[in-house]
């Protein structure tokens, strides 16, 4: 007897990278092909073959044992799915398992083996969803010579793959990082030496970055980030960064260009503390971009032909690009008072380094350019080229809107630069928009002043406050698929409705449309429980659900679908953020759902719970929620992969200090012989 289950990706048709190292990661093209229904199948398929020897026949036997994650084909959401089996010309099926996208067939399908027949003939299994009317759907379809009468079943799995066509390739970047997270405690000395290197001249943040990877720097900035940001000390943790940065340059046209690990930590620092500033600046403009859908273009050699000149396209183009930017930089300067304190604080020192290093009169700009260097270089230019990736837009531009969007960044990097490049790049075609460039530079430097005219006791403000941001300000917001349990009386068939949500800090609320006058909401201090459901409870993937309490006292469960794996995860991962202080939340609850007097995971009528809670979901970029033990652990990795450098560095050090020490024969004890060579962080003795 023998069991072959084919994984999901066999099924599919999607790579199986097994055998690829995870830490070091995959990277690797993929061919596309073109679309077909019949190959869009998921799920996988538990068989079991053998051969019987009986008297007088041999019979080749096959059962079908089970089925599941099939795709859905009727407006249910569900399938009627049935098996076929074909070998040397027989055909035969099982039974159809109605609604249903997990079928548990367990029947045993008999071929007879008539002397003679060829024995190397291949087994095909089909799955098909049956319809009353019209022509059934197919499900998936593995075959395989290693199926055979005289051969023994192939293990693994067996792909639904065409031939390789000329549509181009894909190329996958994947890496995974596993961890085990320790207890705090074993954490705490490595943060304590963390936060001792911003108060002491001997560093271990100099030799972490020494040690880490060009790959790495970017998560090894934001795990530091967020544990100064625990630890109440992010505004002295970048300054010294910043400041040793700014030692380490003697050419201002180069300061904070490269990727060092002081560029990263402002970088994703700006992410972490200044998202809903961002939002808040910048959301409504790329909105109205979207919905207006205007055609731009200042490239004469990327002119599409119309019925208007060259001339005519460049002057409505430049009139539309003015205004988009026009209302951008009004935004932008405009909002002195929206910026989180700490990234003023933080700008603030900055801008005082910069000025202390670089005396020259002709080096004046460059104390306002180091700011607008991050601000609008690294944040908001950024954000604007590819909105989807800072949460501005739930989806990514079409070629045209994107198009428009990638010259108002070049725009906003130009007022960035504060003008200084101009016309010193190979795309002269920009020089329409140079007057308007060069008038906002005023006003680009007029806001930097107000930015750091900040009080210094801003940077001691609870973490809370750094956090939370402006309460009624949107964190995210989309289309979903929602549908409320009335009590445990669920129905066997679920109906999801389309709504469209929004979450702040303070309520969860949804309506049919954006432009609904009338919102339904939850307030968020309400919520007890933000999970997963499994897939067989709906017969539906990516569904969450939401458990919050009413005035009574009294549990209610909104179950809310999302179009993909991505939408689910950061609609979990947000609204976990905003309840991470709740002090309702529960402990255990329930991933299936209440049917038929029993809960569908765990068969129970009243248990409480059969599965615990999670109070974060880790995609593993700014928008995680702070995590002091993943983030110490990360950095404690990095630590470790460079361990032997480390210990070279430490040797150096080490044979410099104690030649120094004793050649100089500092602070010697009165009448002891013996010489003492501190710092804060210890110090080293030698005895004459």
């Amino acid at each position: 007897t023998q069991t072959t289950a084919l994984p999901r990706c066999s099924v599919t048709g999607q790579p199986n990278f097994a055998g690829f190292p995870p830490t070091a990661g995959i990277d690797r093209w993929i061919h596309l092909s073109r679309v077909d229904p019949n190959e869009e199948v998921q799920g996988e398929i538990a068989l079991e073959l053998r051969v019987v020897e009986e008297a007088h026949r041999r019979v080749l036997c096959c059962r079908i044992v089970e089925a599941r994650d099939l795709a859905p084909r009727d407006s249910s959401g569900t399938s009627d799915p049935f098996a076929r089996v074909l070998w040397n010309g027989q055909v035969l099926e099982t039974a159809i398992i109605k609604k249903t996208r997990f079928p548990h067939w367990d029947e045993l399908l008999e071929f007879v083996l008539e002397d003679g027949a060829a024995v190397e003939t291949p087994l095909v299994v089909e799955v098909w969803d049956w319809d009353m009317v019209g022509k059934n759907d197919f499900l998936g379809r593995v075959s395989g010579q290693g199926w055979s009468a005289g051969g023994r079943s192939r293990q693994g799995p067996c792909r639904l793959l065409g031939q390789p066509s000329l549509l181009g390739a894909l190329r996958l970047r994947v890496r995974l990082t596993e961890d085990r997270i320790l207890p705090s405690r074993y954490y705490q000395p490595l943060i304590d030496l963390l936060v001792e290197s911003i108060l002491c001249p001997v560093t271990s943040l100099t030799l972490l970055e020494d040690v880490c990877s060009v790959e790495s720097r970017q998560d090894v900035a934001t795990k530091l980030v967020k544990i100064f940001l625990g630890q109440g000390l992010v505004v002295p943790f970048l300054d010294y960064l910043n400041l040793r940065e700014v030692s380490r340059t003697t050419d201002p046209n180069t300061l904070f260009r490269s990727n060092s690990l002081a560029s990263k930590s402002m970088e994703q620092f700006m992410k972490v503390v200044g998202m809903p500033y961002l939002h808040e600046v910048l959301k409504s403009i790329i909105n109205r971009i979207f919905d207006e859908k205007k055609y731009v273009e200042l490239d004469p050699c990327k002119i599409e032909p119309s019925s208007l000149s060259e001339a005519q396209i460049r002057e409505s183009s430049l009139g539309v690009l003015e205004g988009y930017l026009g209302d951008i930089v009004e935004s932008i300067v405009s909002s002195t008072e929206k910026c989180p304190p700490f990234m003023r604080m933080a700008f603030k020192q900055l801008h005082k380094r910069v000025k202390d290093h670089f005396v020259e009169v002709e080096n004046q700009d460059i104390r306002y350019i180091a700011i607008s260097g991050f601000l609008f270089l690294r944040f908001f230019a950024p954000a604007i080229l590819t909105p989807k990736l800072f949460h501005l837009h739930d989806q990514h531009a079409d070629p045209q809107t994107s198009r428009t969007l990638l010259l108002l960044a070049k725009a906003v990097q130009s007022i960035g630069n504060l003008g200084l490049q101009l016309g010193q790049g190979k795309e002269a075609w920009m020089q329409p928009l140079f007057p308007f460039i060069l008038s906002s530079i005023g006003r680009v430097k007029e806001f930097l002043d107000k930015l750091i005219d900040v009080d210094s006791e801003a940077g001691e403000l609870p973490r809370s406050a750094l956090l939370e941001g402006a309460p009624s300000a949107t964190i995210k917001e989309g289309y979903l698929q929602k549908r409320k349990a009335e009590g445990l009386h669920l129905v066997s068939r679920f109906t999801f409705k389309k709504r469209y949500f929004w979450l702040s800090n303070e309520s969860f609320s949804y309506s049919k449309s954006p432009e609904s006058q009338v919102r339904t909401s939850v307030p968020v201090q309400r919520i007890c429980a933000v999970e997963r459901v499994d897939e067989n409870a709906f017969q539906q993937a990516h569904v969450m659900q939401i458990t919050t309490r009413d005035n009574g006292g009294q549990l209610c469960t909104m179950y809310i679908q999302c179009k993909n794996l991505n939408e689910l995860n950061q609609w979990l991962s947000a609204i976990r953020k905003v309840t991470i202080s709740n002090e309702c939340m529960l402990p255990f609850c329930h991933p299936g759902v209440f049917r038929g007097n029993r809960w569908t995971c765990c068969l129970q009528t009243d248990r409480a719970g059969c599965s615990r809670t999670h109070s974060t979901v880790t995609l593993g970029d700014w928008s995680d929620p702070l995590d002091p033990d993943t983030e110490a652990q990360m950095v404690y990795r990095q630590l470790l992969l460079g361990r032997e450098k480390l210990r070279s560095v430490a040797g150096d050090a080490a044979r410099e200090e104690s030649l120094r020490v004793c050649a100089d024969a500092v602070s010697p004890r009165a009448g002891s012989g013996v010489w003492n060579y501190g710092c804060c962080s210890g110090g080293v003795t030698c005895a004459a």
